[in-house]
């Protein structure tokens, strides 16, 4: 009965797993170009895919389904900040359309809960969307050298030296 969500929530996994692949790459990179803001930012966001992950195969189990761990894509090794935003302003906009098209074949299947699920992913990942696209515009307008700046003024971190 379930059949169909059970596929589309395994490609959602396969989605989310390359997401987090590809996030936690551009936070390693982004770290060693002492980029620690952004860094930080792309490590959140992988760890928040994390999250989509496990309620993702929740659903799976709970339909009776076999949780897929196949990674969706490949890591694109990116290693200039700018176009490491638009990879991953262009990583979310897919997964937008993707889970809003879920939701609607969930619904059509009568899944509700699967349907929310996806609409809930497409809230968060309009979300990531957008503090990419922030950060973004920012080094369009300030250039680098804004990520190195603000590295420089961010101070030790929380619970570092003198804590």
């Amino acid at each position: 009965m379930y059949d169909t969500s059970i596929g589309l929530l395994n490609t959602a996994i396969a989605d989310e797993l390359a997401a987090i692949h590809q996030y936690m790459y551009f936070h390693f990179r982004l770290d060693d170009l002492g980029y620690a803001p952004l860094a930080n930012l792309l490590k959140m966001t992988a760890i928040q895919e994390m999250q989509h992950a496990e309620m993702i195969a929740e659903r799976i189990l709970f339909l009776g389904g076999e949780v897929e761990m196949k990674v969706g894509r490949e890591v694109e090794k990116i290693h200039e900040a700018q176009a490491m935003l638009e990879k991953a302003k262009s990583l979310e906009q897919e997964s937008i359309a993707m889970y809003n098209k879920f939701a609607v074949e969930c619904s059509q299947n009568a899944d509700s809960a699967s349907k929310k699920l996806f609409e809930d992913l497409v809230a968060a990942e309009e979300g990531h969307w957008d503090q990419f696209d922030r950060q973004s515009d920012f080094v369009q307008r300030f250039g680098e050298s804004y990520l190195a700046l603000q590295s420089f003024q961010s101070g030790p971190p929380e619970g570092g030296a003198g804590q």
